[in-house]
């Protein structure tokens, strides 16, 4: 599922299965403010889910973090803006593909250096990137996703590591 930061609508895509049953705080790395994500909740790929805002911009000592490098609880969230806020459709299309490509590695560290170690990482994430690649196009449009190389580049910087692979 995908949730956007109630501050400045940087989009996060969180596995609903890592989230658990009383939701967990969550920090933006963007802007640093603080935010509720819920578990569950049925989303369809693309959808977005509007995170509820916590007025501290700080964390809490010994609260909780989750996998994407953000801590987060919270009160209801802001109006409903875009996804990405007020930016260009090139920018938009840029973070997500660095957020979509960002999210393969993290989510498989071991499977990301072994097989990085070995030059296979084609082969051994092409399930993941043909995933985040179907997802990219459904939210930037076909004729973006195609014309613009910020999938590619996002692959060959993050998951690839600054080496042309892709």
């Amino acid at each position: 599922m995908n949730v956007a930061c109630p501050e400045c609508s940087t989009v996060y895509r969180v596995d609903p299965e890592r989230v658990p049953a009383g939701g967990v705080r969550s920090r933006c790395r963007e802007c640093g403010s603080t935010f509720r994500v819920e578990a569950g909740g049925s989303t369809q790929p693309g959808d977005v889910k509007k995170a509820q805002a916590v007025p501290a911009k700080t964390p809490s000592r010994g609260a909780a973090v989750t996998d994407m490098g953000m801590e987060a609880p919270a009160p209801p969230a802001r109006s409903a803006a875009p996804a990405f806020g007020p930016q260009d459709p090139d920018t938009r299309a840029r973070r997500l593909a660095r957020a979509l490509v960002s999210d393969i590695k993290v989510y498989n560290p071991d499977k990301w250096e072994k097989s990085r170690a070995e030059g296979t990482l084609r082969k051994e994430f092409r399930d993941e990137i043909l995933k985040s690649w179907e997802e990219y196009v459904e939210q930037v449009g076909d004729d973006m996703a195609r014309k613009s190389p910020y999938f590619r580049d996002a692959l060959n910087d993050i998951l690839a590591g600054d080496d042309r692979v892709f």
